[in-house]
């Protein structure tokens, strides 16, 4: 992905790149090892390498050091990043002007069993099910890569099936990516329950303080649905402004809070992690106690109350949440948490975590595209959020998604949640698969008639 953005780029770019690509290494090797408990050669192979790409992987390198808990990775033998891990918070790249790690601390153990699951990994005997999650994880020659490492299908609040790739089960933590921006959502809604924020209340961003700074008028919502005119843009490549956000800063929403508006305030949708960072400072300031703080308040107003067990939240250098990307969790909590959303935001013991109806408004669609408010969406006009529903996936479908293919589907009406996680290549990273899993769930669990009208035929 880094090699397709190389032609024609100057030397100073091409170095940033090489120092985004050392960091992305350094960071993903390092949570991969000691917050996952994989084996680092096999997340260098399977996820740092692809996404540099090839030529260029030849020239990544990386060194684990268990004593110290670190890992320091190379590209072309001149740029080099190193990352440090802290029980509770992750890991986190080091620069000369990072401040000291919080304290370590233990994440929420498994809750007890409320019949949510089973010990043991759920098979399913439903051949509509068993074939579509072989079609899911089944890799084809000459098609881009899949290597999905967890599926996991929730109906009526129970484990219906799940399977696992080879190293990988119930308790293995997963990396987010973009999913994180959903536990943003989350955060956010229950400081607004609280009354501690509103969606329309001004962001007051200090780097937008004049009183002729246009960026001052954008609203909590503005960024949250990603309307904000920001001009901080992503790609998958090293050049963008996100990846160096990400990899070679540490304020991450400092660095992303000075680009200014490239469009009006709310005149267009364009997706960008650096509108999450913005926002994710601002739970961090509304909460107070920097990372500990924030960590302390997500473990008492969202993870116990969901029961969101075994969920890692990263921090970066300033200690705010890396809430765009860097959440890991095993597949049964992902699962839990699209439960949560699946029932307006209401915790399994009856307890509301959510404000009513933050649900609809985060999956209600923005300037008419596929998503909403940190969830992609089926609502609204958009061509992709049609082709979907015409594939199997209902109309009031909402998901959480990210790079790779990360992703909860959540489907009220089905009373649907499905899980699946993996480190795809290609265009969609495994979406037709997906939806063909959709189909078969319905399908599955609700009869076949009214998995046809779902899609439409």
């Amino acid at each position: 992905m880094l090699v397709a953005a190389l032609a024609g780029v100057g030397m100073s770019r091409l170095g940033s790149a090489a120092k985004v690509a050392a960091g992305m290494a350094a960071h993903n090797l390092c949570s991969a090892t000691y917050v996952a408990g994989l084996d680092p050669e096999a997340t260098f192979q399977e996820l740092v390498k692809p996404i540099i790409g090839h030529p260029l992987d030849r020239l990544a390198s990386y060194r684990v050091d268990r004593a110290h808990q670190s890992v320091e990775a190379t590209f072309a033998g001149l740029f080099h990043a190193k990352a440090d891990f802290t029980p509770g918070y992750g890991c986190r790249l080091e620069y000369a002007d990072t401040p000291p790690s919080p304290a370590s601390r233990p994440l929420l153990p498994a809750p007890v069993d409320d019949g949510f699951a089973p010990a043991g990994t759920v098979t399913s005997s439903d051949p509509v099910i068993t074939t579509a999650l072989d079609r899911v994880f089944d890799e084809q020659a000459g098609e881009p890569t899949k290597d999905v490492k967890a599926v996991v299908i929730v109906k009526d609040g129970h484990v219906i099936a799940e399977r696992y790739a080879k190293g990988f089960d119930a308790h293995t933590p997963l990396l987010s990516y973009s999913v994180a921006k959903s536990f943003t959502n989350a955060l956010l809604g229950i400081l607004v329950k609280q009354g501690r924020l509103h969606v329309d209340q001004r962001v007051g961003a200090p780097e937008w303080s004049a009183a002729d700074d246009s960026r001052g008028r954008l609203t909590i919502e503005d960024l949250l649905r990603m309307r904000s005119g920001l001009s901080v843009e992503e790609s998958a490549d090293g050049f963008s402004p996100v990846a160096r956000m990400e990899y070679l800063k540490n304020d991450m929403a400092a660095y992303a809070a000075q680009y200014s508006l490239s469009r009006p305030i709310g005149s267009e949708w364009d997706y960008t992690s650096g509108n999450t960072l913005i926002l994710d400072r601002l739970l961090g300031q509304t909460v107070g106690g920097g990372a500990s703080g924030m960590r302390t308040f997500a473990e008492q107003q969202l993870l116990e109350p969901a029961r969101l067990s075994g969920v890692t939240m990263e921090f970066d250098g300033s200690g705010v949440f890396m809430g765009a990307s860097y959440v890991y969790a095993p597949a049964r909590t992902y699962a839990r948490f699209g439960e949560l959303y699946l029932h307006d935001g209401v915790a399994p013991n009856g307890q509301r975590i959510l404000p009513e109806g933050w649900v609809d408004w985060s999956r209600r669609s923005t300037l008419g595209s596929p998503y909403g408010a940190g969830f992609w969406t089926n609502d609204g006009p958009s061509k992709v959020a049609a082709w979907r529903v015409a594939q199997g996936f209902p109309k009031d479908g909402f998901y959480a998604s990210g790079f790779l293919g990360q992703r909860i589907y959540i489907i009220p009406s089905e009373q649907l949640v499905i899980v699946r996680f993996g480190y795809s290549q290609g265009d969609s990273f495994g979406m037709e698969d997906d939806l063909a899993l959709i189909a078969a769930a319905i399908h599955a669990t609700h009869g076949e008639t009214k998995a046809l009208a779902a899609a439409g035929r």
